[in-house]
């Protein structure tokens, strides 16, 4: 017992709303030991975050309470405490001390009406008898730690003036101030940028060494894990499916579901079909048990590798085509006024020269880092904001210069899918009536009863239950809200449809769903794509050709296997290396980094 900081026996945690009780965790056992990293995998919902708020004893009580087991903390002097046993006063005391939290959304943990900084020293001189010029000092000291740029200036900054990167490493030098025994982090890398998330993954490998910290990482990302754990827990409805080492779980996974997570994810080396989701390996019967599927993932797949000559027979005729939208030294620029009266000193170069085409039936991925110009450009071409210079030519017309009539009829041709479904929704409107809206607004069908019955038709499309129609936007999952602004987006009959990072919020097994239906709605509908996306690995499933954008320019374009094999600037280089691919001989280097011997 000498090295366990952690134990979790038959923890059980439920919440009960108007009478009826939901057990979100449901007995797990596992244990975290000194200087180990334990991968907590799972969909959303399946109570891995719940699991990491019952540790921090952060569970909201009501509707929630944990009515079951233990949860035991080891300290180096050999006591062990149960945390479910303690005083809400003696927990505060193993809360930021001992147990530090690193949250998954770092803008609604920061105070927007302090400093980075403050907030910082306020951590530190709430636990460490420090007076406030030391914790400051010490701020500062995290803040280089953590390899924040001009450590000074950050500790003046509010939140909303740095970036979500930079924002994350505050959160870590808050959660590391008074030198933690356990981190336990909450998708700290979900939101971010691939180049982003390796730096903050490496930053928490060298802490952890330097430290000899135990790490409860969770993610529904079984690439992250792979370079980051020792060992994994794999859940599945508030229960513990599949747990041990790495490298066992990554090279014979047991149970169907972790099957169904590692085969969702899309490869990099070559081309599917379609791709793999949970639900191809794992069958439920009426109760909802689960009926085992001894199918291996290498299996699955050996067939649906597309071939390279397919490929090349479709981008032969996919290219003799005209273009059907042509971008001619496009640039967006924002003012930046200062002063009390406005004056404009300087501009925000957002999209700066850029020139590409898009032919029908084509998907053009445009990936790049947060700030690149990516959305920036998806937006301008649909006239969500206005271009500074240049040309965007739709079919002979150039958009920039369509009169109101022109502007709404191409609007109805052009439809935009936006990043984040919730907030593009009304909150007040049942998703039939928001699906149905632009269908009015066009004239779409001769009435209200007829377009009724297309929403429920795509509903059924989009793999949504046409009963849906009355319910409201807060009732449905990320994934399903996701596949509501799909269906919005098809109402109108389009050509040509922008996505706008309209995965990147998702699971990876809801994200191969969606990426599927994506697909199947291409072909079905002949629609043309423009996708945007952070995250290559999904740009290049996705896309016959690819954008790669820097700084509001594009540093390089073709096609997305061949920058993928032969990527020709240091950029594209940098963004590749960053993708966590989850490949054994990864997962083997990063174990023998620490002294394990596998294979």
């Amino acid at each position: 017992m000498g090295n366990t900081l952690l134990e979790f026996k038959n923890l059980v945690t439920e919440f009960r709303t108007e009478g009826t009780s939901v057990k979100a965790v449901k007995g797990i056992s596992f244990t975290l030991n000194r200087g180990e990293t334990i991968g907590i995998v799972g969909e959303s919902g399946s109570g891995k975050s719940v699991t990491s708020l019952s540790a921090m004893r952060l569970i909201p009580n009501p509707p929630g309470e944990i009515t079951g087991g233990e949860i035991i903390f080891h300290q180096k002097d050999g006591t062990a405490t149960d945390l479910l046993k303690i005083s809400e006063e003696e927990m505060r005391v193993f809360r930021g001390n001992d147990i530090a939290m690193i949250f998954q959304e770092p803008m609604t943990s920061l105070n927007p009406v302090f400093t980075c900084g403050n907030q910082v020293v306020e951590a530190i001189m709430l636990h460490q008898k420090l007076n406030k010029k030391q914790a400051k000092e010490l701020t500062i000291k995290l803040f280089e730690e953590v390899q924040l740029p001009d450590p000074e200036r950050i500790f003046r900054t509010y939140p909303h003036q740095i970036s979500g990167g930079q924002k994350q490493r505050v959160m870590i030098a808050m959660a590391m101030s008074c030198q933690p025994s356990v981190l336990i982090a909450d998708e700290p890398t979900t939101a971010l940028d691939v180049t982003v998330q390796k730096t903050i993954l490496q930053l928490m490998q060298k802490l952890q060494t330097e430290r000899d910290m135990g790490i409860m990482f969770i993610t529904h990302d079984l690439g992250v894990i792979a370079e980051l754990a020792d060992k994994v827990v794999v859940m599945y409805k508030g229960d513990i499916v599949e747990q041990g080492n790495v490298w066992d779980i990554f090279s014979n996974p047991q149970h169907p579901y972790t099957k169904g997570l590692l085969a969702c994810r899309p490869p990099l080396d070559k081309r599917y079909t379609f791709l793999p989701t949970v639900s191809d390996f794992m069958k439920t019967d009426e109760n909802g048990k689960i009926i085992e599927n001894n199918i291996s993932v290498e299996e699955f797949t050996k067939d649906l590798a597309i071939p390279l000559s397919e490929r090349e027979n479709k981008h032969k005729e996919l290219y003799s085509k005209e273009p059907i939208l042509q971008i001619k030294n496009l640039k967006t620029y924002f003012p930046i006024r200062n002063g009390f009266f406005g004056g404009i000193s300087e501009y925000v170069r957002a999209v700066d020269n850029i020139t590409f085409d898009v032919y029908p039936g084509e998907t053009l991925g445009l990936v790049g880092e947060s700030g690149c110009g990516k959305t920036t450009t998806g937006r301008t071409i649909i006239r969500l904001e206005e271009p500074t210079e240049g040309e965007m030519i739709y079919k002979g017309k150039d958009i920039a210069k369509m009169n109101t009539k022109e502007l709404r009829e191409f609007r109805k041709e052009v439809q935009i899918i936006f990043q984040d479904p919730y907030s593009s929704l009304n909150p007040r409107m049942t998703i039939g009536n928001a699906i149905m809206e632009p269908m009015q607004v066009h004239s779409i069908l001769d009435n209200d009863e007829q377009r009724k019955k297309r929403v429920e038709d795509l509903l059924t499309r989009v793999n949504l239950d046409p009963s849906h129609f009355y319910r409201y936007p807060h009732e449905f999952s990320g994934g399903q809200r996701q596949r509501i602004g799909i269906a919005r987006a098809l109402a109108v009959n389009p050509k040509f449809i922008i996505c706008d990072e309209s995965v990147s919020a998702l699971d990876v097994s809801v994200q191969a769903q969606v990426l599927n239906l994506l697909n199947e709605l291409k072909e079905e509908f002949g629609l043309t794509y423009i996708f945007i996306s952070h995250d290559l690995s999904v740009v290049k499933y996705m896309s016959d050709r690819m954008v790669v954008m820097q700084a509001g320019q594009i540093e390089e374009m073709g096609d997305a296997d061949q920058i993928y094999n032969q990527p020709g600037t240091e950029y594209t280089k940098k963004l590749i290396n960053a993708i966590p691919e989850g490949k054994l001989e990864d997962i083997k280097r990063h174990l023998e980094r620490k002294g394990v011997k596998v294979g």
